[in-house]
Formats: structure tokens, sequence, C-alpha cells
């Protein structure tokens, strides 16, 4: 790493006493901030290459931890569950009051991979003034009807599915499943609903979220993984829809471009053209 870049694990605490590290890779003369998101099952570490290569174009990269991931102090079970509620409502808003301390005077982007993209337009709907861009990396809403034949019409089965096997077991086995980490019943619960509704809510909040999306305006510059099944072209355009008074410029990225495979995670492991292109 750039030893211009500093390295830091900032601890943090929810209200209801959830703790986590915030990663944070921070150049010597930040020119902009970034709170991102990460994937479904995906523990905040595996994104510090891309903070890397952000951080050394000059953006200062914070890297969130959900619940239930790497250094978060919770694991679901029956007796620990959660929901979109405590992602969007308890443990964001430490977040980026962490980054305000940090760096009060510099923009904040909020940006996500898969779910995290998902989270970051429904945080910024409830919040709207907290950041002024919002960046979206193979995210697209999960929508079964928002995906191509033949893939959609296998979807709803495994919607209902999921969270029926989360409730019965206490949560859900996703990495014994290949989908996500070890997952919350609420969490999934949540996710399932807007997948078969195509709307999002959250048990525990009483805000309109549909309608707060519509109201949203913001700059997002979404990026679509050409070999991406999990969020394909379809699905991104149906989640920017959402968000009909925000400004929006959509890239899709091919394996040359990306210099790896175009899919849903393999640019992790090669970011820098993906780093280069949000920084352009």
């Amino acid at each position: 790493m750039d030893e211009r870049v500093s390295s830091d694990a900032l601890p943090l605490q929810a209200e209801d006493g959830h703790r986590w590290q915030l990663l944070a890779r921070i150049p010597a003369q930040p020119q902009a901030a970034l709170l991102w998101m990460p994937a479904l099952g995906v523990a905040a570490k595996h994104y510090l290459p891309f903070a890397d290569a952000l951080a050394a174009r000059g953006t200062a990269v914070f890297v969130h931890e959900w619940r239930g991931n790497g250094s978060s102090i919770l694991r679901p079970g029956r007796a620990s569950d959660w929901g979109y509620r405590e992602l969007l409502i308890h443990d964001l808003p430490c977040s980026e009051a962490a980054i305000a301390a940090r760096l009060p005077r510099l923009d904040l982007t909020f940006g996500g991979h898969s779910l995290g993209g998902q989270l970051a337009c429904c945080r910024l709907a409830l919040a709207p003034n907290v950041a002024q861009h919002l960046w979206l990396v193979a995210s697209g809403a999960p929508y079964w009807r928002a995906f191509p034949a033949p893939v959609r019409y296998g979807l709803p089965l495994a919607y209902r599915f999921l969270p029926w096997l989360a409730d019965r077991l206490g949560r859900l086995p996703g990495r014994r499943l290949g989908f996500g980490g070890e997952e919350s019943r609420g969490l999934i619960g949540d996710w399932a609903r807007s997948a078969l509704s195509g709307r999002y809510a959250a048990a525990g909040i009483g805000i309109d979220i549909e309608a707060a999306l519509g109201a949203l305006s913001v700059d997002v510059h979404a990026v679509v993984m050409e070999n991406d099944w999990l969020a394909p072209a379809s699905s991104v355009r149906f989640l920017l829809s959402k968000m009909r008074h925000s400004r929006a410029t959509v890239t899709l990225l091919g394996d040359h471009a990306l210099q790896a495979r175009a899919d849903h995670f393999s640019w992790m492991q090669q970011p820098a053209a993906l780093a280069e292109l949000l920084t352009r």
C-alpha cells in the first residue's frame, strides 16, 4: 500500500450495543470520501484492494461492515436476529458520523456492491442530505420480473424457499447453499419481500421507502458487469427507475476493459480499472 495512505480500523458501536470496525484507507490529501457497503455475506476486508486503488487516486474510502460479518460481534441465530431496519437506522448512521468527524469538509459518496448498493439507495432515500453522489457496482434490484428469461421463471420459488429455510433453522446457512454467508432471518425476509414484490420496505420502518426513493435527487453512476447474471442490466435499470428524479450514468464493463472476468465478484480481485472509471 502507498505509504502516503493511512490504514485504520475505527471501532464503532450502535445504540443497541452492536459493535464493529469501520475499515478506512485515507490518502494524505483526500479529494473525496466514500462510504462503501459490501454485498450480502461479504466481509469488509475483502474490499481493501478496491479501497487501496481508490485511495491511490485521492479518494478516502471507509468500508462498512454488515451485522453478522467480519468484525461484527454478532452472528445470526435463534437468539440473534435483525433486518434492514437495524442496518439502515442503527448501523449506517454510526459509520456516517465517524466519516463526518474524520473528514468534515469533504463531500461524501455512498457506494455499494450487490445488496450493498440496494441498501445504499434505501439509506440515501431515508437521509437524502448525507451523501452527494451514489455509486452502484454489480448492483440491481432482485425483483424476479426484472430478470431475463429463463432465469426469472425459477426465482419466485427460490425467494419463497430461502426465508422458509431461514425461519426453520434460525438463520440461513448461505455458505452451504452457495448464496451469501450465514444470514439472519429478518434480513432474508426483507430481501425476499422486495424480490417478490419489486418494492423496498423494512419491518419496523414506518417511512415509505419507495416514495422516498422516488423523491431522491442524486447523481448516480451504475456499473454493470457484462457477465453478471446476478445483477443483469435489466435489474439495474429497474433499480434506477425507482429514483426517477436522479441523474444516472450506466457503464457496461467487459472482460477486456476490466482486465478480469466481468462478473459479480471477480472484479474485486483486480479493481484498478473500476477505480479509475469511477474517479475519472
